[in-house]
C-alpha cells in the first residue's frame, strides 16, 4: 500500500506539472478554460492548471506564411467550365492566374488570429480572389500579360489589406507574387505569336529611341563646336576693333600736338590714307599704272582708260 501512495504523488506530480508551458521567443500563446480565455502569456515559462483543465495554444508571430491560390496547372477537370483561378479580363478574355500571398501575425492582434487560425487561410484565400478578379476585370488582356507581373502583387497587397479589416484576423498582408500568368492552352499559340511582335515593336523603338539620343549627342556637340568658334571669333574681331581704336587714339592725340610743331604732319596722314585707298583700288582692279602711258611727249591722254576689273 505504500508503494502504491509513493506512485499516485508522482503520477499526481507529473500530471500537475502539465500546466507548466515554454512560451519560445518569437512565440505568443492563448490560454482557454473550459472555452474561455484566461490569459494570453508571451515568450517565457508559463504556469497554469495541468492537461484537461487549461488549453494552450502557441503560434509563431516572427514566421512568415504563404497561401496560394487561383490556377493550377495541373488541373485538368473537363467536367468545369471554368476552372479556379481562370478569370475574365475587361477586354472578354480569359486568362488563368495562380497569385501567393505572403502574411505575418501580428504581435498586438495575436490573440485575434489564434481565435481564427483554423479559418485564416481559406478567408485571406476567398478575399484575396476577389481582389484579383476585381484587377483582371478592370484591364485588357494584353496589358496583364505584359504588365501584371509589376503591378498586380502591389495592387493586392494594399487593398488585400483594407479588405481583410473587418475580419479581425489579426494579420498584416507582406507581400503577393504572381506564380503563373497564361491564357488558356487553347489560344496560347496566338497570343505568343501577339507577344512576339510586341517585343519586335519594343526592340525598334528602343533602337530608335537610342539612335535619337546618338543623333542628339551629336548635335550638342557641333552647337558647342560652333558656339566655341563664334565665341573666339567674337575675342578676335573684339581684339582688332580694340587695337584700331588705340591706335586711332594714338594718331589723334599725335595730331593734336604735332601740327603746331611739325605743319606738315596732316598733308603725311593725308597721303598716307591716300597711298591705303589707292593699293585697295589697284588690288580690285579699278585702277592702274600710269607708267605704260608716258610717251616722248608726256602722258598721251587719248589712250588713258580705267583699267578693266579683275575677274574673279
Amino acid at each position: 500500500m505504500r508503494w502504491l501512495g509513493v506512485i499516485g504523488l508522482i503520477a499526481l506530480f507529473g500530471y500537475l506539472l502539465t500546466g507548466v508551458r515554454q512560451i519560445r521567443p518569437g512565440e505568443r500563446a492563448l490560454v482557454t478554460r473550459f472555452g474561455r480565455i484566461v490569459d494570453t502569456p508571451g515568450p517565457g515559462l508559463y504556469v497554469g492548471l495541468p492537461y484537461g483543465i487549461d488549453r494552450v495554444d502557441r503560434i509563431g508571430v516572427d514566421s512568415v506564411r504563404r497561401v496560394h491560390l487561383g490556377f493550377h496547372p495541373e488541373f485538368e477537370d473537363d467536367a468545369l467550365v471554368s476552372p479556379p483561378g481562370q478569370l475574365l479580363t475587361g477586354d472578354h478574355n480569359l486568362v488563368n492566374v495562380q497569385v501567393a500571398v505572403d502574411y505575418v501575425v501580428r504581435d498586438s492582434d495575436a490573440t485575434d488570429y489564434l481565435m481564427h487560425q483554423a479559418n485564416a487561410d481559406g478567408v485571406i484565400s476567398r478575399v484575396a480572389e476577389a481582389v484579383i478578379a476585381e484587377w483582371i476585370a478592370g484591364h485588357k488582356v494584353d496589358e496583364i500579360l505584359l504588365s501584371a507581373k509589376a503591378k498586380l502583387p502591389v495592387y493586392v497587397r494594399h487593398r488585400l489589406q483594407e479588405r481583410l479589416g473587418p475580419y479581425r484576423l489579426g494579420v498584416a498582408v507582406q507581400g503577393a507574387s504572381i506564380t503563373y500568368l497564361h491564357p488558356p492552352r487553347e489560344v496560347q499559340p496566338a497570343f505568343d505569336k501577339v507577344t512576339e511582335a510586341q517585343a519586335e515593336i519594343q526592340t525598334r523603338e528602343n533602337d530608335a529611341r537610342q539612335q535619337a539620343q546618338v543623333e542628339l549627342r551629336r548635335s550638342e556637340a557641333e552647337a558647342n563646336r560652333i558656339e566655341k568658334l563664334s565665341l573666339a571669333y567674337q575675342q578676335e574681331q573684339l581684339g582688332l576693333a580694340h587695337a584700331e581704336a588705340d591706335a586711332f587714339k594714338t594718331r589723334l592725340a599725335q595730331y593734336q600736338k604735332l601740327p603746331k610743331s611739325n605743319p606738315g604732319y596732316l598733308n603725311g596722314i593725308w597721303w598716307e590714307e591716300m597711298g591705303k585707298l589707292f593699293t585697295k583700288l589697284r588690288d580690285s582692279g579699278r585702277i592702274d599704272l600710269l607708267d605704260h602711258h608716258l610717251g616722248p611727249d608726256g602722258i598721251d591722254l587719248t589712250t588713258l582708260l580705267a583699267a578693266p576689273e579683275k575677274k574673279k
